[in-house]
């Protein structure tokens, strides 16, 4: 139990940011999901595009790193460009 005003303070800002956090987490993990979920091409460069702007927003609230952020975009644009060459018709 708290004894200092401060640290009753600080408890509850703590949890109003601890559940901000999650929402956040949560929606970025929903937005991720939808990704690796489409399969039409013009579906996964707008999923994509969410989920770069997801990554970016989280990031800004400093829910995640940014380096993590960064990276995460880096991967995910590499597998969806793997996946739209593997899945294009070859021409040969």
């Amino acid at each position: 139990m708290p004894h200092h005003k401060s640290a009753k303070k600080r408890i509850k800002t703590n949890e109003k940011a601890r559940q901000r956090n999650r929402a956040v987490k949560s929606q970025l993990k929903g937005v991720l999901k939808k990704l690796d979920q489409t399969t039409e091409p013009d579906e996964t460069a707008l999923a994509l595009r969410s989920a770069v702007s997801a990554l970016d927003r989280a990031a800004k609230k400093r829910v995640i790193p940014k380096r993590r952020a960064d990276r995460t975009k880096s991967r995910l644009a590499r597998r969806t460009a793997r996946r739209a060459a593997s899945s294009s018709p070859s021409s040969g």
